[in-house]
């Protein structure tokens, strides 16, 4: 399934870290990351369990995980901008980061596998004079997505998500607008004539 054309117009490419090497464009779909943004927390209505959802910068997906209690209140924490008097898990967890001279570059969420997602954190020396975009300076963490969520919070790190876990997870957000658009190229094709078209020399 590929991604709609709304999520592949600000996909950005990156190297999967995990594995350690750099890629180009011509690389496999895996390797675009589409940055996502928190929406905010709901409550799954059958069975009460949390779920956080991410909207891509057009707000027209939205990406539905499934979370526990504790990781739910600390996602909800980070966005009330709530500071408690003693650091809580992941305010500790930032703490210990920094303090050992490393930054939250960002998180990603690069994999959807038997219904479980899978998330990176990637750290990166936070010192003067470390190149960017050095993969030497990096180094990712295995997580699950609700504790990169609640640290990237925390960090004002962004939030990515690969391509093919927006094509396979994601769900329309914006339905009027989807179906507006629909009907416009409906329209678009139904009013093609034969004339519009000139022509043109084989292969």
């Amino acid at each position: 399934m590929c991604a709609p054309p709304e999520i592949r117009e600000h996909e950005v490419l990156f190297a999967k870290r995990r594995k350690g090497h750099k890629v180009d464009k011509g690389d496999s779909a895996e390797f675009l990351m589409v940055e996502m943004f928190v929406a905010g927390i709901a409550l799954d209505a059958r069975s009460g369990q949390p779920i956080v959802v991410l909207n891509d910068q057009t707000k027209r997906r939205a990406l539905p995980i499934w979370i526990g209690m504790a990781e739910a209140s600390a996602i909800s924490r980070a966005l009330d901008n709530y500071k408690p008097e003693r650091p809580m898990t992941h305010d500790l967890l930032l703490n210990v980061i920094t303090s050992l001279g490393y930054k939250v570059k960002q998180v990603e969420i690069n994999e959807l596998a038997s219904n479980t997602y899978f998330a990176t954190i990637q750290l990166q020396l936070n010192e003067p004079g470390t190149p960017a975009a050095s993969v030497e300076t990096l180094k990712p963490i295995d997580s699950r997505p609700s504790d990169a969520i609640a640290l990237a919070l925390r960090a004002k790190a962004p939030i990515f998500v690969s391509a093919q876990v927006v094509a396979d997870g994601t769900i329309p957000a914006d339905f009027e607008k989807d179906e507006a658009e629909a009907q416009e190229f409906k329209k678009f094709i139904e009013g093609l004539k034969a004339s519009d078209f000139k022509l043109s020399g084989g292969e």
